[in-house]
């Protein structure tokens, strides 16, 4: 039975680092990606996903340390995939993911891996608008690396991720991928595409941005300036009856839609409350928080 495996919910940092230490951090690590994927999956099926089944087919011999492989998942679904891992039901200890992706239709994209990429994808342009609407390559690696996504490893979730980002995601015109301009070095960068330029704005993205970080938008003062500046352009050349306004309220719909839990149920709880960017000045340099540190960006 699942009570049997005596879990809790109040176990001291004390306890939690003894547990921690019956483990490398590799076999931790391990388990926190098969558990990522486990709920990916069940997600894809819009399946309610049981605190027993992740027990059993999961975590295993881990229980000791489960509180602090399912926090870090949490923290990886929401920073990677723009999903939060919910409690619905707290009796029967029973989970849905939530989408907290900004506007992005994605309808290029396969349905049975949609929602894992545009999480990917947002992150990405996230990261791209925050460094100044222009993100180096090498930058935007090592960025991935921080959140466990090796662009010179298969992935589990992504497959070949440099062939996703350079080929895939530019082709589907998501992302630019051009050689930097002025430099000695073949040096190439990633810019937003037609495509996200026309699915999502700059504001949506920062309020995706705050929302990891804790903050109010208006932190990034140079970010929101722009973005505002852009919802304010973009409203002037869109009457309110034309294509373009019907469109853009099309996707608004969308999102709303996206929004909601997928099993109808009102969710209860949020996996790993504490918020990511807790204790964090509002004045701090902008930053997007991954789960092996903090990746910086300018102001």
């Amino acid at each position: 039975m699942e009570e049997d495996y005596a879990l809790t919910q109040t176990q001291t940092a004390s306890q939690v680092q003894r547990n921690l230490e019956r483990f490398s951090g590799a076999q931790v690590d391990q388990k926190v990606s098969e558990l990522v994927q486990f709920l990916l999956i069940k997600d894809q099926k819009k399946i309610p996903i049981r605190r027993a089944d992740i027990l059993k087919n999961v975590i295993k011999d881990y229980k000791e340390v489960y509180c602090e492989i399912i926090n870090r998942a949490s923290r990886t679904l929401q920073q990677v995939f723009g999903l939060q891992l919910v409690e619905i039901d707290t009796k029967h200890h029973i989970y849905i993911l939530v989408s907290n992706l900004p506007r992005l239709d994605g309808e290029n994209l396969k349905q049975d891996d949609r929602t894992a990429k545009l999480g990917l994808l947002t992150v990405i342009l996230s990261f791209i608008y925050m460094k100044g609407n222009a993100a180096k390559e090498s930058d935007v690696w090592e960025m991935l690396k921080k959140l466990q996504v090796e662009p010179g490893k298969r992935h589990k979730v992504f497959g070949n991720v440099r062939e996703l980002v350079t080929v895939e995601f530019v082709q589907q015109k998501y992302l630019e991928y051009s050689r930097m301009p002025n430099t000695d070095l073949a040096e190439f960068q990633f810019q937003w595409g037609l495509r996200a330029t026309k699915e999502t704005s700059k504001m949506q993205i920062l309020h995706f941005v705050a929302k990891i970080q804790s903050k109010d938008p208006t932190a990034w003062t140079s970010q929101y300036n722009e973005a505002a500046a852009a919802e304010a352009l973009s409203h002037h050349t869109s009457a309110p009856g034309d294509a373009g306004g019907a469109s853009r309220g099309a996707r608004r719909r969308k999102q709303s839609a996206w929004s909601t839990s997928p099993t109808g149920a009102t969710p209860r709880r949020l996996v790993n409350q504490q918020p990511l960017g807790a204790g964090a000045s509002a004045h701090a340099e902008p930053s997007i928080q991954g789960s092996s540190g903090t990746l910086p960006l300018p102001s």
